[in-house]
């Protein structure tokens, strides 16, 4: 009777934080500047998750090294699903980025969820002479060098696209560096740089707005953001890239809380009002995916993206 009584309070105590979860505000950081794709994510998600979970979902920006503060910040914290981080296919690549870093991403962070997946746009400027893809190869094929192209640098996605279009056509450009896709896509528009890659939240806007032209879309097929631009594997490129947003926790964090939070974010995704403002942010996809398959994702993305940048991305840049 005695032991009965003694596993049903044990029962009981290992029960209660996910039934009591979550008893305060939700700290959703995000490491990217206020405005840009992962930051508005953010928002949407945090307004439409709070009401599912019962409490307000507060974002704090923490901007640095290349997304390894942030990223330490919800490792450290107490792991109970009340930190979470909010990163995009860049954190596939922290590990080259930052190779010091005082926490290995892939084991002290798990994934929550995979929310969404959006192409990255291949803009060019107006000023190119070029009029399509193959005209721009077969101009940059003929001036080696000649061209330059805007990046973020440090593994950011506006880097990681570029350099997976370059090697999939053979192309020599120069990379001049920015502090973020804003100011480059004024570079672009002014005509002072050939080429920008970037996330579909902005480049459409940018695209629809004739600042640039959109030559392509990184996903397999054709973008509903999109639709009359061809995709690069259209045009027989192998250069398929996926922007992903994902939700991480501490690794410790016990798995009936980050099944609670995946439950909830689910839910706020599946209402049609977030799904069309998601759609309107450039979304081609929402997952929402379990934790295990979030996990898997993840992995796999951090093996693909680590053997086709190793090398090719200068650590801290």
């Amino acid at each position: 009777m005695k032991r009965a009584l003694m596993l049903g309070l044990l029962a009981w105590i290992a029960a209660t934080p996910a039934q009591a979860f979550p008893d305060r505000p939700i700290r959703l950081i995000v490491p990217f500047s206020a405005g840009g794709a992962t930051d508005v994510g953010a928002r949407v998600l945090a307004e439409a998750m709070s009401s599912q979970l019962s409490q307000p979902i507060v974002i704090e920006n923490r901007v640095g090294g290349a997304g390894i503060v942030a990223s330490e910040l919800v490792a450290r914290a107490p792991a109970d699903g009340h930190t979470l981080l909010i990163n995009n296919t860049s954190h596939a690549v922290l590990r080259l980025v930052v190779p010091n870093a005082p926490i290995d991403v892939t084991t002290a962070l798990a994934p929550v969820t995979v929310l969404s997946e959006m192409p990255m746009v291949m803009l060019v400027s107006n000023a190119f002479p070029g009029r399509d893809v193959r005209e721009f190869i077969a101009l940059a094929r003929a001036n080696p060098g000649g061209f330059n192209y805007g990046s973020t640098g440090g593994g950011g996605t506006l880097q990681m696209a570029a350099l997976l279009f370059l090697n999939a056509a053979q192309l020599q450009l120069n990379e001049i560096p920015y502090r973020g896709g804003a100011p480059a896509t004024l570079d672009l528009a002014a005509g002072r740089i050939a080429l920008v890659f970037d996330v579909a939240l902005t480049a459409v806007q940018t695209a629809r707005g004739g600042q640039a032209r959109a030559f392509a879309v990184t996903s397999a097929g054709r973008s509903p953001a999109l639709p009359e631009v061809p995709s690069l594997r259209e045009i027989g490129l192998d250069a398929e890239m996926n922007v992903w947003q994902a939700i991480f926790t501490a690794s410790a964090t016990p798995e009936p809380v980050k099944l609670e939070l995946q439950r909830a974010m689910a839910a706020a995704l599946a209402q049609e009002t977030v799904r069309q403002r998601m759609l309107g942010l450039g979304v081609d996809r929402i997952l929402a995916n379990s934790p295990d398959e979030a996990s898997r994702y993840v992995s796999g993305e951090v093996e693909r993206w680590e053997r086709l940048m190793r090398g090719r991305i200068n650590p801290g840049g």
